[in-house]
């Protein structure tokens, strides 16, 4: 049950609908914005690895993450083949991000919305896109529209004025959705590299203002930015994000939640290994004639059952169907 509080500060967007004290108790949501919410206002670090396609997304619901995140460089190297360069279009993620979704619809997804496409009324119907497609939360960043890889050097990024009404205009957007959502926006900041951490500090607090949930500092370089950012911004919650060999030092999941980070996102944690993986593939395949030795033992079966095999036989089962009573 949602209760009636005070607004902390008229100078703030306040929602008292989303205030994170309705979400410290009861049991687990099945409306994966809730869930996230209910993640983001109870104890503990929110894990979630980057995925880029459904074999990524079905490994990491195996191994046990309960959010994951869709990774903008991941989909669009993944979905077009293309570098992170602005490449992909709204329709590209959306599309990726209705079948992520459907894989389990009570599973958070965080996704990676860009510069969110385009002005105000743009962005609008990228959060309401998102929301429709089953995306729980999704971040917006101050790169201008012909962004980079936030761990590319070269970045160029909007005036505050321009980063704030991409926030509002997402708020707004959100706000407006039939029967009240939950769905949670993340203010994302890529000034640090060009404008330095004070900088891109003040902006988050800005975003905060204007009604992000989430703080993102991207590229952030040491434990002890992340600190400070973390104790600046409290108690609005902190997203970091590493990629092995980019701008952010490799922090573990536990080295983040004890710097007081909320959530650590691994963006390409699928994508890279696959690359290497696939391409040690090609190769023995290329040199030895067949696909034997990197198959591990591994049959059609095996795979099909890391992709859902059982709960497709036995819902047709349940059913009444018998097309897969042997298989």
């Amino acid at each position: 049950m949602h209760v009636v509080l005070d607004k902390p500060d008229d100078a703030c967007y306040y929602n008292a609908r989303l205030d994170p004290r309705n979400y410290l108790i009861g049991p687990s949501s099945t409306n994966p914005a809730t869930r996230l919410r209910q993640m983001l206002a109870r104890p503990g670090i929110i894990v979630a690895p980057g995925i880029c396609d459904g074999i990524s997304a079905r490994c990491a619901m195996e191994a046990g993450f309960e959010c994951l995140y869709q990774s903008g460089a991941a989909t669009t190297a993944s979905r077009l083949g293309q570098p992170d360069l602005a490449i992909a279009t709204l329709n590209d993620f959306v599309g990726a991000a209705e079948m992520v979704c459907s894989l389990d619809p009570t599973i958070p997804v965080i996704a990676d919305a860009d510069t969110g496409f385009g002005g105000p009324t743009m962005i609008a119907r990228t959060v309401t896109k998102y929301a429709r497609a089953g995306v729980s939360g999704l971040h917006i960043e101050d790169q201008v529209q012909t962004k980079r890889c936030g761990h590319l050097l070269g970045k160029q990024v909007v005036s505050r004025e321009e980063f704030v009404t991409r926030i509002r205009a997402a708020v707004l957007a959100r706000d407006a959705i039939p029967g009240g959502s939950d769905f949670v926006i993340i203010g994302r900041t890529d000034s640090a590299q060009v404008l330095g951490m004070d900088e891109a500090i003040a902006r988050l607090k800005l975003a905060a203002d204007a009604g992000a949930d989430v703080c993102f500092i991207e590229g952030v370089k040491t434990k002890e930015l992340l600190e400070l950012t973390v104790k600046t911004l409290a108690p609005k919650p902190v997203l970091v994000n590493v990629i092995s060999g980019g701008l952010t030092p490799s922090f573990t999941s536990k080295d983040a939640e004890a710097m007081g980070a909320k959530i650590i996102i691994f963006s390409l944690a699928s994508c890279v290994p696959m690359v290497h993986a696939v391409r040690a593939a090609m190769k023995s395949l290329k040199e030895t004639g067949t696909d034997f030795s990197s198959a591990q033992g591994m049959g059609p079966r095996e795979f099909f059952e890391v992709m859902g095999l059982h709960e497709v036989v036995t819902l047709d089962s349940k059913a009444g169907g018998s097309a897969f009573v042997s298989i």
